[in-house]
């Protein structure tokens, strides 16, 4: 990319361009997944919404590629790209909380951690993701499954509007009564519509949630499927649970010898975990961790701070 170009870009912007010439273009180029290692032409880090209209714009103007980077947590990295411009939503955190009309505006940057925390005072909520450093743009736009989902659908059910700078450039506002067709096809339709830069949720009464994991060896997975498939099929709405493969994970509650093998482990809110526990499979525990101390499995309510022993 011409630097004169580049440089006509800059000051265009309020937020920061780094181009491969400056001292922190390493750090502002890093995506979540450290095995993704592009080299962007330049990476906008957005302090308005005028950026992304004129990054859109030059994009356009130069033909490049435009990477969007909202939370940064997209495992195949596609928050940045070779020779891309890339416009990097990191210092568009806020969230705007309305307690009255039990809605919530979350800039383009947020991650569900920054969101729980604000609506979290008001005693709401709407249906986040699994891990609190998961972008809110990303997985609502994807559809959004999370704890919550089975009372309060997924993610994209519960977005009431977006702002969004379309590939001409245009702000538009995505709702049921304004660009119906953009609002139908940002909630789960795929991508390349647009660039959104806020989304307005819909909140619900939600009180504090305690939340656990059970970890079972991979040679028990026939078993705690069969019993997850059977007892979620008629679990009351408000438990979320959900059950994964995968690598054991470098964790304190999960013993050593058990990092990096095959398990399954079986995550879900507090009532939940301590039924199963009760009454799920009679297979080894391999490892067990709670979100809040209030969570104990009933048979070791004095043994809350070593929870990696087998079961009895």
């Amino acid at each position: 990319m011409n630097k004169i170009a580049l440089d006509g870009l800059r000051e265009q912007l309020r937020g920061q361009l780094v181009t491969p010439e400056d001292p922190d273009y390493d750090a502002a180029r890093a995506v979540f997944n450290a095995m993704v290692d592009k080299r962007p032409a330049g990476v906008i880090r957005v302090a308005q919404v005028s950026d992304v209209i004129a990054g859109v714009n030059f994009a356009c103007e130069n033909s490049m590629p435009l990477a969007i980077r909202g939370g940064g947590h997209s495992a195949p990295g596609f928050g940045t790209w070779d020779d891309a411009l890339v416009l990097d939503f990191v210092n568009r955190t806020g969230v705007r909380v309305d307690p009255q009309n039990s809605r919530a505006r979350a800039e383009g940057g947020t991650t569900w951690a920054d969101f729980n925390h604000a609506t979290h005072a008001f005693g709401l909520a709407t249906t986040g993701g699994i891990v609190g450093s998961t972008g809110v743009a990303g997985l609502t736009l994807g559809g959004g499954i999370g704890y919550l989902a089975r009372k309060y659908g997924l993610s994209c059910d519960n977005l009431v509007s977006a702002d969004v700078v379309t590939a001409d450039g245009k702000f538009l506002i995505a709702s049921e009564e304004q660009n119906e067709d953009l609002f139908w096809a940002i909630r789960g339709g795929g991508g390349n519509f647009g660039v959104v830069t806020s989304l307005e949720f819909a909140l619900h009464p939600v009180d504090m949630v305690h939340a656990g994991i059970i970890i079972y060896g991979a040679e028990n997975i026939p078993a705690v499927a069969r019993f997850y498939r059977d007892y979620i099929a008629s679990a009351p709405e408000e438990l979320g649970a959900f059950l994964g493969f995968h690598q054991g994970p470098p964790v304190p509650f999960l013993p050593e010898e058990w990092h990096g093998k095959a398990v399954c482990p079986k995550s879900g809110t507090e009532r939940q975990c301590a039924w199963w526990w009760e009454c799920g499979p009679e297979t080894p525990l391999k490892g067990t961790h709670a979100g809040s101390r209030s969570w104990r499995p009933p048979r070791w309510r004095d043994s809350w701070w070593d929870p990696c022993r087998s079961r009895p």
